[in-house]
């Protein structure tokens, strides 16, 4: 059996400055802190074995799914005297424990003693979407929480156009950064249904257009990806996509999925100078090589801000949904 790319396969390339925003599946606990009860300073969620980096699921037997609906219950059982059942994730895993409210001397309000979240946001750069379906992949690397440092679960999320204000330039020990803005009532460009060593991905309202190439490319696999000139789309300033010289330094073909496929350096005279080479929002702008997509930038070097990995676009679009190979049955 051979297995080879579809003949009519081709992906929109993106490089448009984008904001993520993520809600996360249940509630994340991103620390804990004392509450000043009558029998001294006690973290109730601490004592219940609550760790940071679980997902609180349910209280009580109720779903939880943000922030706010944390408070009530534990408002009510305060009032009560109840303890709380609390239904957590760790990892894979589901645990219950038993949590007692604490009523804090300062304020005379029910507390847990923990810190959480129900969201996240932040930049990154489309990759490539399909036309006729409209699935996307973006960013090239997952998603991590800025306290736990681990990958966010998430429930849902969207995407929305960004606009690059300034560039902190990167040098050898300190990447730079792209400094953008977005707004949380900008309009829908897509949904987030994934978030994953891969990337972030789902499907776009409608089609996106990056001003710079209007028609859709073929994708190279990672055995075609060849050591020699490449360009990146990306953003440097407003909302322009624009295209930079890159080298594919080292690209390795691999059988199976991995998010460090290729080595890229910027050669490109403008970009150096604007950036130091590849930034922190970066992630995930397309590489190109003849006239195909082969990958997206993922990370920079810490001691060399021109170089940084890429990830093989087949590994994305695998992630995306988007059905890449053929498959030839062979007489034996």
């Amino acid at each position: 059996m051979n297995v080879s790319i579809l003949d009519d396969l081709k992906v929109a390339p993106g490089g448009q400055s984008i904001g993520i925003q993520l809600q996360t599946l249940g509630v994340l606990v991103v620390g804990h802190h004392l509450v000043n009860g009558e029998e001294g300073k006690v973290s109730p969620g601490e004592e219940a074995d609550i760790e940071v980096g679980d997902v609180i699921l349910e209280i009580n037997g109720k779903e939880v799914k943000k922030m706010d609906d944390v408070k009530p219950i534990v408002k009510e059982a305060g009032k009560t005297g109840d303890p709380l059942d609390l239904v957590i994730k760790r990892g894979k895993d589901k645990h219950e424990t038993t949590l007692h409210p604490v009523k804090n001397n300062t304020d005379g309000e029910y507390q847990i003693g923990l810190y959480i979240r129900d969201s996240a946001a932040g930049i990154g750069t489309m990759t490539f979407y399909e036309p006729d379906s409209k699935k996307y992949g973006a960013l090239g690397h997952v998603i991590s929480d800025m306290d736990t440092k681990k990958p966010i679960e998430i429930m849902d999320g969207s995407i929305v156009n960004s606009t690059i204000t300034s560039i902190q330039k990167g040098n050898n020990g300190s990447p730079g950064e792209k400094q953008a803005t977005f707004s949380t009532t900008d309009k829908k460009l897509g949904n987030i249904t994934k978030n994953s060593p891969f990337g972030v991905f789902g499907v776009l309202e409608e089609a996106i257009d990056n001003g710079i190439q209007d028609k859709a490319l073929p994708i190279a696999l990672s055995h075609e990806v060849k050591e020699g000139p490449a360009q990146i789309y990306t953003v440097v300033e407003g909302e322009k996509v624009e295209a930079f010289d890159v080298e594919v330094i080292n690209s390795a073909p691999q059988k199976y999925p991995a998010t460090k496929g290729m080595i890229v350096q910027v050669t490109d005279k403008e970009l150096l100078d604007k950036t130091g080479g590849i930034v922190q929002g970066m992630s995930g702008s397309p590489i190109i090589q003849d006239g195909k997509v082969i990958g997206a930038v993922t990370h920079v070097f810490v001691n060399d801000s021109t170089s940084g990995y890429g990830v093989h676009i087949e590994w994305m679009m695998q992630e995306a949904g988007i059905d890449i190979y053929k498959t030839e049955e062979q007489a034996s």
